[in-house]
């Protein structure tokens, strides 16, 4: 079902625009690892799968961790060293791109060992087949709602109910101030860092139900990650929400409108879909969707 696909792939896409706004807004990095952080994600369910017969669905809280301490280890030996020694954003931005590479490789290396251990396909690899079924609705479709539904529900609860959430919206709001007021901003960092990770790994252990995965899946994904972030406010938490859907079901939709037109070739070109909605974005709200509609009903109220 086409909707259900959309659903889907747009509940995958909030997940990861949520984990890259996070890290934003508290360290003002856009991660652009991002992408093959969620890869790790999909491999780490793979090796769970293939070594210890670990269904991938029962290995989603295992990936978390894994992929939040992998998220905490990149933050204190590349983010860290290079933020206290004053280093500018573009040098920041800079390292991420040089820790995608590395994270490629790493990534190449393991499906390498894995396919060389099992004498089964890690190069190319799908969990199609080993999803469920209820009332002609695949798994994938329940358990992505669900689990979007209990991470913004965690969330709330976290940043409006706790202290620690307190202060890691004070940090999101002005790192500065928090530091002069005693709040340990060093420590929301690291958090932010663990959860957006961790939310990559939990997206790409789902991915595979959705779509193929290869060892460059992650240069793919990130261009729909950065563009939802963008066109929903990558400042913005309920932002990366709004633009994962906005995204999401236009590069589903419009794809396939475009492929019933044109022929199924268009699908190879599905990325200039939310290439297209960045572009657009940046020139009509450059501070994102939502953003603009509390400018535009200000001035309406006005």
């Amino acid at each position: 079902m086409l909707l259900e696909g959309a659903i889907v792939y747009s509940n995958l896409i909030a997940l990861l625009s949520l984990g890259l706004t996070l890290t934003y807004i508290t360290t003002s990095v856009p991660n652009f690892a991002h992408g093959s952080l969620a890869v790790f994600g999909s491999y780490f369910a793979l090796i769970m799968f293939y070594f210890f017969d670990l269904h991938p669905y029962y290995s989603l809280p295992i990936v978390f961790f894994f992929c939040g301490i992998l998220g905490i280890i990149c933050y204190f030996f590349i983010l860290r060293p290079l933020i206290r020694r004053g280093a500018s954003i573009v040098i920041l931005m800079i390292s991420t791109l040089a820790l995608d590479l590395v994270l490629l490789g790493l990534i190449g290396a393991i499906s390498d060992a894995i396919e060389k251990s099992v004498s089964k396909s890690a190069k190319k690899f799908i969990f199609t087949m080993y999803d469920f079924e209820i009332a002609g609705l695949s798994g994938i479709f329940f358990i992505s709602t669900a689990l979007i539904v209990a991470i913004l529900i965690s969330l709330w609860f976290l940043l409006f109910k706790t202290k620690f959430g307190i202060a890691l919206r004070a940090t999101m709001e002005n790192p500065t101030l928090a530091e002069t007021m005693g709040i340990d901003v060093e420590k929301t960092r690291i958090f932010s860092w663990f959860l957006s990770s961790a939310l990559a790994g939990l997206a790409g252990a789902l991915l595979p139900f959705k779509q193929e995965i290869v060892p460059l899946t992650g240069g793919l994904i990130i261009v729909s990650i950065f563009s939802a972030s963008i066109v929903g406010g990558i400042a913005s938490i309920s932002g990366a929400l709004v633009g994962g859907y906005l995204i999401g079901m236009s590069e589903s939709l419009v794809t396939y409108l475009l492929s019933t037109i044109f022929g199924i070739e268009v699908l190879l070109y599905s990325k200039v879909v939310p290439l297209l909605a960045l572009i657009f974005a940046l020139l009509l709200t450059p501070n994102g969707i939502v953003e603009g509609l509390r400018k535009w009903s200000r001035s309406f109220l006005t």
